[in-house]
């Protein structure tokens, strides 16, 4: 359990000092430090015993053994840095500490900042803010700190966030826990506490703002660590504390079990030495050069004049020899290759467009790398993860279904619920990859009722595509096979041309079944959740003869 200072006449908290305002100053000697192995195995209020901070990581042994797979950490245990960490659930400025964090707006308003900052600091906060020009995204700017009993405070600005421009964000916000570490060095300070610089009105997912803020942090400790003496954590609601304790351990490791175990559970994507997002675009790989004997007529050619050169220009193969392939092989600029791709996609979108003219929608759009392709998966499960689409579920369109005969995990997708007209598709979508991201992890199926699906407006050739790019190619490589139910001929011709224009390799998955019967040959009755209606179809398109009676619906449908 983490120290809270509770602001009532009543209760002191232990060495809690009381302000004029009814608040009580909280100092860090109050707060158990990250790494205090003392703290870890003491007593918790009640009578419980074990850690304060409850380990997320904890496992068994055999799990942490293999856990790490020979793989060196990211984030290896240090405990001088661990010791100038602390989680703290409470307001930033009730702490006795050198800088507490303002997360704010351009214009430094009062209204738009911390709950409760100003109101606590008195006018004066608000009249030097006035003068200070305001602050633009992801900088920061230090004033007095007036009756807080902190020394100053560091305003700053983070991002609004965008799946669009996901990487931008967090490089924004990044820059923010960095300018406000900066700040409080330059201003001769060691202690800062911040609290989440994000706001449900600028939309920034909580768990994936948390991961930005404590791997920026830690990047800036291994730097500077001589210089802080403590950053803390403040979180001010349960599930931001819950989530900073879960994350927490993946990148200040208390122990050797810790670190090993936090391996596997770290993102792909840790950011580069300052915590920043990597953009792999815009990295150079340059190598050593081959080991070849060095022709000694090479050196001369810098001697050359530049008529001697374009000479040499006109046959390059001499210097090829000495080039890299890797380096010759250069990325171009990103700007100049989206140009690229615009123009491509325009000129294709201005031709001949022989699956629009049959009637299958626009294609549009360049393929994906997988790079690419990973970094969209990517930014839509983390929109998906803080969004609640819990109306897109009541629709009952993707379920999970059971296992086929295979033992694979099936998602079941009821085409006829899928009604485009009231549906937001960008929701629908993300509550798709949501659903679908515990199974693409292993091998599964899907199963596809068409029943009168129909009589309902589908997305074209082109929203398929672009959702088969955002499931990514994980789903692809261990989608096993696509039972569809109840086919048209206008879905197999569908289903042909997704074959040739999207996907040859997912699109050859699927298995057609005309009867339920046919179905449960693929994944048994008892495994699926049917609606009603599907059992009705069954019987209509195929007639009467050989009758049997559904025990639990009552319907009836087609013996084979």
């Amino acid at each position: 359990m983490m120290y809270q200072a509770v602001p009532t006449a009543t209760t002191t908290p232990r060495g809690g000092i009381p302000t004029e305002s009814g608040d009580y100053v909280v100092t860090l000697d109050q707060i158990p430090r990250w790494g205090d192995v003392e703290q870890r195995t003491s007593s918790l209020e009640g009578g419980e015993t074990g850690d304060p901070y409850a380990n997320p990581l904890a496992s068994s042994s055999s799990e942490a053994g293999s856990s790490g797979n020979g793989m060196v950490s990211k984030f290896p245990v240090d405990h001088e840095i661990n010791s100038r960490i602390y989680l703290w659930r409470g307001e930033p400025w009730n702490l006795e500490v050198d800088a507490v964090v303002n997360s704010t707006n351009e214009n430094l308003d009062e209204a738009h900042s911390s709950p409760g900052l100003h109101a606590a600091a008195g006018p004066g906060l608000a009249e030097q803010c006035a003068t200070l020009g305001g602050c633009r995204t992801g900088m920061a700017k230090v004033t007095n700190a007036y009756d807080l009993p902190a020394r100053r405070v560091i305003h700053t600005v983070g991002p609004k966030y965008a799946v669009k421009y996901h990487t931008a964000a967090e490089n924004a916000l990044s820059h923010c826990y960095r300018s406000c570490l900066e700040l409080l060095i330059d201003n001769g300070l060691q202690s800062i506490a911040t609290d989440c610089i994000y706001t449900e009105a600028k939309n920034y997912p909580r768990e994936p703002a948390a991961h930005v803020a404590i791997r920026t942090v830690r990047r800036f400790l291994e730097k500077h660590k001589d210089k802080i003496s403590a950053v803390v954590f403040c979180t001010t609601t349960s599930s931001d504390t819950e989530i900073y304790k879960r994350l927490l351990p993946l990148y200040f490791p208390r122990d050797e079990h810790e670190e090993e175990v936090a391996i596997s559970k770290l993102p792909a994507d840790v950011g580069d030495e300052n915590g920043e997002t990597v953009i792999d675009e815009r990295k150079i790989r340059i190598q050593a050069l081959p080991n070849k004997p060095l022709d000694r007529s090479f050196p001369a050619l810098v001697q050359r004049s530049s008529t001697d050169l374009a000479l040499v220009r006109r046959n390059s193969n001499h210097l090829d020899s000495y080039l890299d392939p890797t380096f010759m092989s250069l990325i171009k600029d990103p700007d100049e290759r989206r140009k690229e791709q615009w123009e491509k996609t325009a000129q294709a979108q201005s031709g001949f467009n022989f699956v629009k003219l049959l009637g299958f929608g626009d294609l549009g759009g360049p393929t994906l790398s997988a790079a690419e392709e990973y970094s969209l998966h990517s930014r839509y499960l983390a929109k998906a993860n803080s969004l609640n689409l819990s109306e897109i579920a009541e629709m009952k369109i993707v379920y999970r279904g059971g296992v086929d005969t295979e033992g694979h995990p099936v998602m079941v997708v009821v085409g006829a619920h899928f009604l485009l007209r009231c549906l937001d598709l960008e929701r629908f979508v993300l509550y798709v990859v949501k659903e679908f991201e515990p199974l693409i992890q292993k091998p599964y199926s899907i199963v596809y009722f068409h029943s009168a699906a129909s009589l309902q407006v589908q997305p074209d050739l082109g929203w398929m595509k672009r959702l088969q790019q955002i499931l990514g190619r994980k789903h692809k490589r261990n989608l096993q096979a696509i039972y569809v139910l109840h086919p048209t001929l206008q879905l197999k011709a569908t289903i042909l041309a997704m074959q040739m224009f999207v996907d040859n390799v997912v699109w050859k998955k699927v298995e057609y079944a005309d009867r339920l019967l046919q179905l449960f040959k693929y994944v048994p009755r008892e495994q699926l959740t049917i609606p009603d209606f599907v059992f009705q179809h069954d019987l209509e398109v195929n007639g009467g003869k050989g009758l049997i009676v559904d025990p639990r619906t009552k319907y009836v449908y087609q013996r084979p």
